[in-house]
């Protein structure tokens, strides 16, 4: 750092002072030869080696002009931003007149530090020396745009302390495009083998929160082919990833996945049509319910280059037509590396389209009510720099995020860090339940539809099925309440209600489910039926689970139910029973009104009578308050 503290320090003295004049012929000689040695070097790609040289000829003789410029400029190429400084100021003290090209260079190393004020004022000088109207020109106004939009993004909020992930994930060979499961606990990414070869590795946290030795995946998801840009299903079974070239591929890249089994994982299957075609299909990105996936395409119809595509799962379980997100996201530069996050309303992507720090920068975008997204925003210095940032995975916990970079405290070429995300560019924090659902009776495991429901507004957030072992996973974004609704034809449905405020313990929820079969005399309690205290109008929140049970009745045209009410002990013995009455007869009228036929409906209120819990706590009194549904014939 104190060569690059003399190079600030410096600044405007070297802009206003011209050296003697620069004449190599007064170098001396030992430091000429071992300039040429450096020369020799660099004609063998042997970076490291030419710097040693490099630094040995100014250390022999300081008024070595060139020497100081390609040390200046080999370091700058490797991204040593505060070396490169001090030795392309020293140069260009030298002979600042001589050496004006290098204010370019300069510029750039303090950008690179993030001295965007010392960046814009060498640029002046250079483009003050400049030819009007050149290629070179025409570069550097465009920096001074980059260095320009920097210093807007500036915010002491925006904290950045990458950390690298460690000797169990990187290795001297390159690692990237991270991708975890949402309990945190796996995590898979890519390892460049040989430089020539893409495979996947995977890794399990420990119990000291460590990192596990990485583990190559294996076939059949590794082949000798390059498998890249790979993204883990939230519930860790389906591997999604670009393939290039494959045998049998519909364009030059396609979207494959594999499924992981008891057995382990399958053999990779190209996602096929619509999503693949004749063109670029890349960057999967699935969101937490498996219902919609994100990828990158450059086929015809975008808004130029490649833009961001989503495609809905549809009913039969096919996937649907992609759709562009739009001029919030594309724009007629290049969109890549899209993520979307657990909470579904948080999409963070790379673009070179939008105003930036550098070529490709990372952004963000939130989801609209109405299902459009917001304009793109910058994620900002630090986090962005004037260096390609390509990629971004945020954990479910809403603020650990993993990149990939080649920072100097690397184990060889592009490493994998975590930092902490500043808190304005954060998704909502995500939980998630888990389990599997079985047949109550004979204890078959059971595949099924599950709902999970916005009670404030009645939307239904994800729908997912359970699998062919009846395993399920649905994520809960905090800071909402939460209806959970789990359908099968033949089946009582089940429904529970999740109350997460902002400030929820970090614990998700692993709920085993017994669906009842249909039969007489079988009941449920109805967990998201809502009323006022002591009133019998139904709230809006209830409408998620009255519909469920529209829907019960409709799938079985031969079940007739009656809707019980229950209330605490509160009030005297009359006025409960009154109150139960009118609140399941509220329930009644809501379904007739839906065109369930009256007479497949009836019902009853037993007041505090049939308690389920205690009434000597507000918790009891709570389970006690409810609604329920009997099947009276079938």
């Amino acid at each position: 750092m104190k060569n690059f503290w003399l190079s600030i320090l410096s600044l405007f003295t070297v802009l206003a002072v011209r050296g003697q004049g620069y004449d190599i012929n007064r170098i001396s000689h030992k430091a000429r030869i071992l300039y040429q040695r450096a020369q020799d070097a660099l004609g063998q790609s042997s970076d490291q080696i030419a710097e040693g040289f490099l630094i040995r000829a100014t250390q022999e003789d300081t008024a070595f002009l060139d020497a100081y410029a390609q040390l200046g400029t080999l370091q700058l190429q490797n991204k040593e931003y505060s070396l490169a400084a001090g030795n392309l100021a020293h140069a260009i003290r030298l002979d600042s007149g001589f050496a004006k090209n290098l204010m370019f260079s300069l510029s750039k190393a303090f950008a690179g530090e993030g001295f965007f004020r010392q960046a814009l004022v060498m640029m002046d000088a250079y483009l003050s020396r400049s030819a009007p109207d050149s290629s070179q020109q025409r570069e550097a106004l465009a920096w001074e745009q980059h260095y320009r939009f920097a210093l807007s993004t500036l915010d002491p909020a925006h904290s950045f302390d990458p950390v690298n992930l460690g000797d169990s994930i990187n290795s001297p060979m390159q690692e990237y495009a991270a991708s975890l499961t949402i309990d945190r606990s796996t995590m898979y990414f890519t390892r460049l083998l040989q430089g020539r070869n893409e495979d996947f590795y995977v890794s399990q946290i420990g119990p000291d929160g460590k990192w596990s030795l990485a583990k190559n995946l294996g076939p059949p998801v590794n082949t000798a082919y390059n498998e890249g840009s790979g993204h883990i299903s939230q519930d860790g079974n389906i591997l999604l990833f670009a393939g290039c070239d494959f045998p049998g591929g519909y364009g030059s890249c396609d979207i494959y996945y594999a499924i992981r089994t008891t057995q382990g994982w399958t053999e990779p299957r190209n996602i096929g049509p619509p999503i693949n075609g004749a063109y670029w299909d890349t960057q999967p990105s699935l969101s937490s319910d498996n219902q919609d996936l994100y990828f990158v395409s450059n086929r015809p119809g975008g808004s130029g280059g490649s833009d961001i595509y989503v495609s809905h799962r549809q009913a039969d379980g096919r996937w649907g037509a992609p759709q562009n997100l739009g001029p919030n996201i594309n724009t007629p530069g290049d969109e890549s590396s899209p993520f979307i996050h657990a909470d579904g309303q948080t999409l963070y992507f790379a673009s070179d389209g939008w105003p930036g720090i550098g070529g490709v920068d990372l952004f963000y975008s939130r989801r609209n009510p109405d299902g459009s997204w917001s304009r793109a925003v910058n994620l900002g210095y630090p986090i962005n720099t004037i260096d390609h940032d390509g990629s971004l995975f945020v954990a479910s916990d809403g603020k650990t995020a993993y990149l990939a970079s080649d920072r100097a405290d690397g184990k060889g070429g592009l490493d994998l860090y975590s930092f902490t995300l500043y808190p304005a560019a954060r998704p909502l924090r995500t939980l998630f339940v888990r389990g599997y659902v079985y047949d109550s009776k004979s204890l078959e495991r059971l595949s099924c539809e599950i709902d999970l429901v916005d009670l404030s507004n009645g939307k239904t957030l994800s729908s997912v099925h359970s699998d062919a072992s009846g395993n399920y996973l649905v994520a809960l974004p905090v800071g909402a309440d939460y209806a959970f609704h789990v359908n099968r034809m033949g089946y009582l449905f089940y429904s529970h209600h999740f109350s997460l405020p902002a400030n929820s313990p970090d614990k998700p929820f692993y709920i085993n489910i017994g669906l009842q079969p249909l039969a007489v005399n079988d009941s449920v309690t109805l967990n998201n039926i809502f009323f006022d205290v002591d009133r019998y109008d139904l709230k809006p929140e209830s409408q998620g689970e009255l519909d469920q049970i529209v829907r019960l009745m409709r799938q079985n045209p031969g079940i007739h139910i009656q809707i019980s009410g229950y209330t605490d002990n509160s009030g005297t013995e009359s006025h409960n029973q009154e109150l139960s009455r009118h609140r399941a007869e509220a329930v009644v009228k809501y379904l007739a009104d839906r065109g369930i036929a009256a007479d497949r409906l009836s019902a009853k209120g037993y007041g505090a009578t049939h308690p389920v819990a205690t009434n000597d706590t507000e918790q009891g009194k709570a389970l006690n308050r409810r609604t329920g549904l009997v099947i009276t014939a079938k």
